[in-house]
């Protein structure tokens, strides 16, 4: 048993280490490895074994399944960040010859190409990947659909495998050669590899009914690697989540890590508790918003998971094929570390400068007749939302040409425009053509013809 840190409360630190302990005892698992990130930085870890006096570190490698699947997504996004590749271009612009080429690289992140959940053939993940040598192994030619693409969430490891087979395209070398260069090294992950190295757990099946064991296959499985190949470390998974939940300029920003863990396709009913970003599984638990993956490989399973709000992640490992939900214990971590602990918010602290024409939008202003609030926040940047509150409020980013571009909610992508007379008074905002006015549907001051179909000249009236 190992507890490493002093930076939770020592209650917090018990309520961990005895979840843990529950979750390998009545999981029936030979080993369990968890820990909890806040605000980037570790902060506690546990671990139990079936063995007396032992329990694994943080530097024992488990085999973390289609986790690996959250490094094949920032690869590519790496490339549509560089201009390499678009999200909305085909496979076979860039990958020609598989049976996957009119799918498109968004609809593979997202599980969305209507392609086969597995291989044909033999368990790929049970057996050496020699035996699918050829990006054509990895589907069946005649039928590799399942759904039309595009229309519905469909998880597909051959789809990951066929990301992996892209990156080797335009990198021009081995998928995990370019993990290791862009990825690994950067965030100091070395303990992270295709295949094991020593110290490393021993993968094993649990007899449902007896307390019996029986080892696991260690499987290369070739091609098929992008969708589960991966081993990692405790410490490892904890600069993952790390840099899952802020991004790293290094590797990829946090604005495109914030669009991979937004939702790709429409959930399958208004009570969905699980989604698919762009690499990223998505999960509600307990009223929080959650984003990372789970993973599976004969022998292992592993679960890690961010929450924004909290400023927390966690992840757990076990080296049992069955038993134990690591995804749904590392879940529970960030609940347990929340309620213990909620997050402090940040102190108030007035902004250091102060732009007056800024400044003097600040206040009210209507759509129409009704009332929105225009406040200004650090960095420049304007929030525009109704006094009433609702789904159209929206912050907005300055841009270079005096426009504000915004950042969430029903107006993000939009242009903020501040439209203004000859004499270089204000008269509106226009925000996607929504015009918004000091005075409600009120001409005075505004450019003529502002509001769209235009005022009664009459004004306000009763009746």
């Amino acid at each position: 048993m190992t507890d490493q840190s002093d930076q939770l409360l020592p209650t917090t630190r018990r309520a961990l280490l005895h979840h843990i302990a529950v979750a390998q005892s009545e999981g029936r698992t030979p080993s369990l490895v968890a820990g909890v990130v806040r605000d980037g930085r570790p902060v506690w870890s546990g671990a139990r074994s079936m063995v007396d006096g032992h329990a694994p570190d943080l530097n024992v490698q488990y085999r973390i399944g289609s986790l690996t699947k959250t490094f094949v997504a920032v690869l590519v996004l790496r490339l549509r960040d560089e201009g390499l590749v678009d999200l909305a271009d085909p496979l076979g612009r860039h990958l020609p010859g598989t049976p996957a080429d009119d799918v498109t690289v968004a609809q593979l992140l997202a599980h969305s190409g209507g392609l086969a959940a597995e291989t044909p053939g033999p368990w790929w993940e049970r057996t050496d990947g020699a035996l699918r040598p050829d990006l054509g192994d990895l589907l069946d030619a005649e039928h590799p659909l399942k759904h039309p693409a595009g229309r519905r969430h469909h998880y597909s490891n051959p789809g990951y495998a066929l990301l992996g087979a892209l990156v080797e395209q335009l990198r021009g070398e081995p998928w995990g050669e370019v993990l290791r260069r862009e990825v690994l090294a950067p965030l100091g992950m070395d303990r992270t590899t295709l295949l094991p190295e020593h110290p490393h757990a021993g993968g094993f099946a649990v007899h449902p009914w007896a307390d019996v064991m029986l080892p696991e296959p260690l499987t290369d499985t070739g091609r098929m690697g992008p969708a589960g190949q991966l081993w990692s470390t405790g410490a490892d998974l904890a600069r993952w989540a790390a840099f899952l939940a802020a991004g790293d300029d290094r590797v990829l920003s946090a604005g495109t890590i914030a669009e991979m863990s937004r939702p790709a396709v429409g959930p399958d009913n208004a009570d969905w508790t699980s989604g698919y970003g762009l690499g990223l599984q998505l999960r509600r638990d307990e009223g929080r918003l959650l984003y990372g993956h789970s993973g599976s490989m004969p022998g292992f399973t592993a679960g890690l998971w961010v929450s924004a709000e909290d400023g927390l992640a966690a992840f757990a490992l076990s080296n049992a094929t069955n038993g134990l939900s690591t995804a749904t214990l590392a879940a529970q971590l960030i609940g347990i570390t929340a309620a213990h602990e909620p997050r402090l918010p940040a102190p108030w602290r007035p902004l250091a400068a102060v732009d007056q024409e800024l400044l003097a939008l600040t206040g009210p202003w209507f759509w129409g007749a009704a009332p929105n609030v225009l406040r200004l926040r650090a960095d420049g940047v304007l929030e525009l939302a109704p006094q009433a509150g609702g789904h159209r409020g929206s912050r907005f980013r300055p841009e270079p040409d005096g426009t504000w571009l915004g950042l969430d909610n029903y107006h993000a992508g939009e242009t903020l425009r501040v439209v203004r007379h000859p004499d270089g008074a204000v008269s509106h905002l226009d925000v996607g053509s929504f015009v918004y006015t000091r005075e409600p549907y009120g001409p005075a001051g505004t450019v003529p013809g502002a509001v769209p179909g235009g005022v009664d000249p009459e004004g306000w009236r009763a009746y």
